[in-house]
């Protein structure tokens, strides 16, 4: 997916800022305001409404600007809650990453003050994931480092923040890419293809088997993934897997260029994986 933030300054590149609001650019909400000088409005980039003739447009870094000039706001796009949605998402990001168990979906929205359905829906828009795979993408680096450790696998699941082990051994063969006893063996008898994806927030490495993920992680080639499993046969992705592995990863959304890029990062990996793991678990 074309990461089609548009890089805007101060003052406001115009041009630019005329661009993302034709084609109604998401990316571009919160970043400045469009004031329509015939209905005295203003609006997100995004508004769903029928555009109107480019001298009737003026834009705005923020909400209060267009205020200063005597517009009110839209009543369609809201865009005064562009700020606080994104606070809203970052807050609730903050507390997945620090909970040692993924928070339910009602306790979030309350700590953020909204409805569940809404902030499950806003959550998803700004990040291209639900919370509920936010908090899964971070376990399943939680219990990667875990078992890279000298602890048991047993250890390894409850520091990572599974509530026991059924649930680790669901997830991790597909997570793992291999049985965890295999994966701390250094990939011990497995294959594993990899490729290495161009993508807006750098080059990301693809390390698969007929199991599922084995690596998954924003690196240029293929030796951190050699060195992580010197007892696998590592071998370059070719063929219909080579074109499949490009297909998913164009295909996964990009998050909020607003975000901080960790974040953008962990939720990237997150949609491709469950893009690339679906097949696989479906039931």
């Amino acid at each position: 997916m074309e990461n089609r933030a548009i890089p805007l300054r101060t003052p406001l590149d115009v041009e630019a800022a005329w661009t993302a609001f034709e084609r109604r650019d998401r990316a571009a909400d919160g970043r400045f305001v469009v004031a329509v000088k015939t209905t005295g409005i203003y609006c997100r980039p995004s508004c769903a409404a029928r555009r109107p003739r480019r001298e009737h447009v003026a834009f705005y870094p923020d909400p209060d600007g267009a205020r200063a000039a005597g517009y009110r706001a839209c009543l369609r796009c809201q865009p005064d809650t562009v700020t606080r949605d994104r606070r809203a998402v970052a807050e609730a990001i903050a507390a997945i990453e620090a909970a040692d168990e993924a928070p339910a979906l009602s306790d979030l929205a309350e700590r953020v003050g909204y409805a569940p359905h809404h902030f499950h829906r806003l959550f998803k828009r700004a990040t291209g994931v639900t919370p509920a795979a936010y908090a899964r993408a971070c376990r399943a680096v939680r219990a990667a480092q875990a078992l890279s450790h000298e602890m048991s696998i047993t250890q390894a699941l409850y520091e990572a923040g599974y509530a026991g082990p059924s649930r680790f051994y669901a997830e991790s063969e597909h997570r793992l890419g291999m049985a965890p006893g295999q994966w701390r063996r250094g990939g011990e008898g497995a294959t594993i293809d990899w490729a290495v994806a161009p993508t807006p927030l750098g080059p990301l490495l693809i390390a698969i088997t007929t199991r599922g993920l084995a690596r998954i992680a924003f690196e240029p080639d293929e030796k951190a993934l050699i060195a992580a499993f010197p007892a696998a046969t590592v071998r370059a992705a070719t063929g219909e897997t080579l074109r499949r592995l490009a297909q998913v990863v164009a295909e996964a959304d990009l998050a909020d260029p607003q975000l901080p890029e960790a974040v953008r990062r962990t939720a990237f990996i997150e949609a491709v994986s469950r893009r690339w793991l679906a097949p696989m678990t479906k039931a």
